[in-house]
């Protein structure tokens, strides 16, 4: 194979490959039989030579001999196939140089040409007993040294097991694991651990694990003082296809190989099937096949749905109490009311408007009802006090994982570093923990510029985004205006039945709330790439500080896109409009937008609905269509059929590759659902109902296309989830300022409540009990048609009969001294509402801050669990190394003698 393509190489290249000329010394280092390429290939004409490779097995995890387990595939184009190419040489020289360090590190390797593709070469990498040991002592995996002997305390729904274990998996299926005490692996003391069987002590998820770890710090390239290293970078090259571990069989059929598991088969039929949708989570299987990170993935999303249960029954209740009682409300009354709605005319809402009777509107006052009653009130106080016992009792729960899945000390600074950084390391300087001098890729000031470059930029995209915010202001009121005029000169036969449903300001929420939504999607797409570049220019030390500064960039982001359009409706729209003499213009042009009479909460709730709803069937179509559209294009172009057995590595080669970002997107999806539950869920109480529907889809949508879609993900371990728990935390103080301002600003509570408790103060109120009669009159001002600063007749008409016009404010009438201004109700409704916001938020903080500090972060039974777990391991290391120091005094006393 090299002499063929010398003679077409550099001298600088013919020196590279001779370098690597005595390697093929160790090419069957512990009997791999791994053989010439040139040689293999010949040997394997005819799909029944092919067979015979693996046996006929299609589910075999093992070697050809059938005793060496397959930790870890590597998949590349047999370069004999490919037409020649200069690019094609340097290829090959990275593959053989790869490989040959891959087992110069101990690993044992075995190539396999593809069953369905001439092309393609499958190498199947195994790891002995002596590197497996090797490496779980550098990655500090904690493996088990005894059987923990402390009894489990009993569970209070053991009376209901008669019930409660139909919603489980099948323990027939899915034994509960056995529970040990754990300590870090050290090679030199095996026998302090329970080895019973050196085949299976280390599972196959640790074997993977440790497998991508040598992957990844392998050099395929040495010239003088640089190296190049990593599977990554080969994969980015294209010189390999893919990398990946293998599933143990197909999802659907168990495997009848005795070796086999059927982890993913059970996985399927018990936790990712839509039959067992009302079932819970096998978390404990799920860890153990695809690792501690997606593992704590799932177990937070699974609590996360449980606790909505509470939020969306409560706020099912909160709906049907406004339903009902939208009908019975005194002020929707008094806006249907032919004798009070119909009387009232309204002023002109725009410049181009006419003039209307308030009883228009009585659909979107019942509507209203429904979202803005006392229910609400309670409602929001109740999600309040949700979000902390949610995050409190999580973080309990999370203490119980993390000590269960032995993750109690997994520290970032044992997580190694990443191969991008270790590559670029160029720099030197001194440690300040350990004084020893370190090599580091860039100097400090040189950090300074990389993140200053990275923020200017972040800082640059939510500009862009609160610009389309902008954007899509000037288009809901150039639409007003457009809505406002064609029905002004719509025949009047057909414009009635329209403006009876569709208003002005329905039309405008409607569409901008669907143009607001696909500016979303597009902006998202965008700034992903944008992110990812960012990130990987900043060029982070650890895997987790590359996931966190990236969460913390694309949370920014989306927190703008997502929830600028949110806010906007709920506290700047309808805020600063003037009065109808007055008004106030944006850009010089645009008379700034006014909400319905009822409030701008009816428009924020269907801002949210259309964002909700849009984005969770935006997400589920990109994760169950687009992957499972893209493995059947790629069957039938491979022309896969069942009459070829194909094996089970190549079976999983079809499959999706899994995203280099893991679990991101799905934590961001659900964080940023989240917010919207929590932030905004005073205008909206069936977004939890909404929320709870989308995550009992989305839990086994995630199953289904993790276990049949997608090749099997690198295991990964995590103690918690990671930079989410902050950003959780912020959501939940911010919650209760938003959900205290929207009572307050943006519905028409406090106002209510003040005109209930003292209303026959003012010059509106007739009556002297404490009723809402009157509330609509009250709040409405007068404004004389007379005042109009101009008036186009070709658009507004004003009868001859009509001297004055309402409009929503709390101002004087005409002819009072201090007439278009503010009066004294305004100023109380404004001191109510201050007084509602700060007595409502220190009543709730102080809620919060008590409910924290009484309801501890790890339950007593962890830590006692801990501390013997310790307990132990301390004492079995003192006696070894007793009986070490015994060793050699006895051996130091024999040699004296001697």
């Amino acid at each position: 194979y090299r002499g063929n393509i010398r003679t077409e190489m550099t001298r600088q290249e013919t020196w590279d490959q001779d370098r690597y000329r005595d390697t093929d010394l160790i090419l069957n280092r512990g009997n791999t039989e791994y053989r010439d390429r040139n040689d293999m290939r010949h040997d394997r004409q005819g799909n029944e030579n092919k067979h015979e490779e693996f046996n006929d097995k299609p589910d075999s995890l093992f070697f050809n001999d059938g005793v060496r387990r397959i930790d870890f595939v590597l998949a590349y184009e047999d370069e004999d196939k490919k037409e020649y190419e200069k690019r094609h040489v340097f290829q090959r020289r990275k593959v053989k140089c790869f490989e040959d360090n891959l087992m110069k590190m101990g690993m044992e390797l075995e190539a396999t040409q593809s069953v369905l593709d001439e092309k393609l070469v499958f190498l199947k990498v195994h790891m002995p007993w002596d590197v497996l040991c090797t490496y779980a002592e550098v990655l500090h995996i904690k493996l088990p040294i005894q059987s923990n002997d402390m009894s489990a305390r009993p569970s209070p729904w053991r009376f209901f097991s008669c019930i409660t274990k139909h919603f489980y998996p099948d323990e027939k299926l899915i034994s509960k694991e056995s529970e040990f005490f754990t300590a870090p692996f050290e090679k030199n003391r095996q026998d302090l651990f329970c080895i019973k069987d050196k085949d299976h002590f280390f599972t196959p998820s640790m074997r993977s694990r440790m497998a991508y770890y040598i992957l990844s710090r392998a050099p395929y390239e040495i010239r003088g003082n640089i190296k190049k290293f990593g599977i990554t970078k080969l994969l980015d090259g294209g010189v390999y296809k893919a990398a990946y571990p293998i599933h143990d069989c197909r999802f659907n059929v168990k495997s009848q190989e005795p070796e086999c598991p059927n982890e993913r088969y059970l996985l399927y039929e018990e936790w990712a099937h839509p039959k067992s949708f009302y079932k819970m989570q096998p978390l404990d299987l799920i860890r153990h096949y695809y690792g501690e990170k997606i593992g704590i993935y799932f177990a937070w999303l699974g609590f996360y749905t449980r606790m909505l249960t509470w939020a969306a029954v409560v706020g099912i209740g909160c709906f049907i109490y406004g339903y009902y009682t939208r009908d019975t409300s005194t002020w929707s009354k008094e806006v249907c009311d032919p004798d009070i709605g119909g009387k009232i005319v309204m002023c002109p809402q725009c410049d181009t408007c006419q003039y209307w009777t308030l009883n228009s509107t009585c659909n979107t006052s019942k509507n209203l009802c429904i979202f803005d009653n006392f229910g609400t009130l309670v409602f929001a106080v109740f999600m309040s006090v949700w979000v902390t016992l949610f995050l409190e009792f999580w973080k309990r729960y999370q203490a119980e994982l993390e000590y269960e899945w032995d993750t109690v000390e997994f520290l970032e600074q044992e997580e190694p570093p990443r191969p991008e950084y270790e590559a670029k390391c160029i720099h030197e300087r001194k440690n300040p923990i350990t004084g020893v001098k370190e090599s580091v890729p860039y100097t400090a000031c040189g950090r300074c510029v990389r993140v200053s470059i990275g923020m200017t930029t972040v800082i640059f995209w939510i500009m862009l985004i609160l610009a389309s915010v902008v954007a899509i202001t000037v288009y809901r009121l150039a639409v007003f205006f457009t809505f406002s005029r064609e029905l002004r000169y719509t025949n009047l036969t057909i414009a009635e039945p329209i403006k009876e449903y569709v208003t002005p300001q329905m039309a405008t929420s409607v569409t901008a709330s669907l143009i607001s939504f696909v500016v979303i999607m597009i902006l998202n797409t965008l700034y992903e790439r944008v992110a990812i570049w960012i990130t990987d220019f900043e060029l982070p030390r650890t895997k987790t500080d590359y996931e966190n500064s990236l969460t913390l960039k694309m949370f920014l982001f989306q927190f703008v896109n997502y929830y600028s359009s949110c806010f906007y409706i709920a506290f700047a729209k309808g805020k600063a409009v003037g009065y109808p003499g007055k008004p106030v213009y944006l850009l010089g042009k645009y008379r700034n937008e006014e909400c319905d009479p009822g409030g701008c909460l009816i428009e924020l709730t269907t801002q949210l609905a259309i964002i909700m709803g849009g984005k969770a069937i935006w997400n589920n179509i990109q994760e169950v269509l687009i992957p499972w559209l893209k493995n059947l294009i790629y069957r039938r172009c491979a022309h896969v059929t069942t009459e070829k057995v194909i094996p089970r590595w190549e079976q999983d080669y079809q499959l999706q590759p899994s995203s280099k970002l893991g679990l991101f997107y799905e934590y961001l999806e659900m964080v940023i659902q989240f917010g919207f539950v929590t932030l905004f869920v005073a205008s909206f109480p069936l977004a939890p109902a909404l929320a709870l529907l989308n995550n009992i889809i989305e839990i086994r949508v995630d199953a289904w296309k993790l276990t049949t879609q997608f090749r099997r993900a690198v295991p990964e371990k995590a103690q918690h989830i990671g930079a989410w728990q902050p950003i959780l935390q912020g959501i939940t103080i911010l919650a209760v300022v938003t959900n205290a301002m929207i009572i307050a600003f943006t519905s028409d509570m406090i106002p209510r409540l003040v005109y209930y408790w003292s209303f026959s103060v003012y010059p509106y109120g007739n009556n002297t009990e404490n009723t809402m009669k009157g509330y609509i009159n009250s709040s409405l001002s007068v404004f004389s048609t007379n005042d109009f600063q101009t008036v186009d007749d070709d658009y507004i008409h004003t009868p001859p009969n009509l001297t004055t016009c309402r409009y929503r404010d709390y101002r004087f009438p005409p002819g009072h001294p201090k007439q278009y201004e503010y009066n004294m109700f305004y100023w109380h409704v404004i001191a109510a509402k201050m007084a509602f916001i700060i007595v409502v938020e220190h009543i709730v903080y102080f809620t919060k801050f008590i409910l924290a500090y009484i309801i501890p972060d790890v339950p007593y039974a962890v830590k006692e669990q801990i501390k013997r777990e310790k307990y132990l391991t301390q004492v079995i290391l003192h006696e070894t190394n007793l009986k070490l120091v015994s060793k050699r005094l006895k051996a130091t006393e024999t040699e004296t003698e001697s």
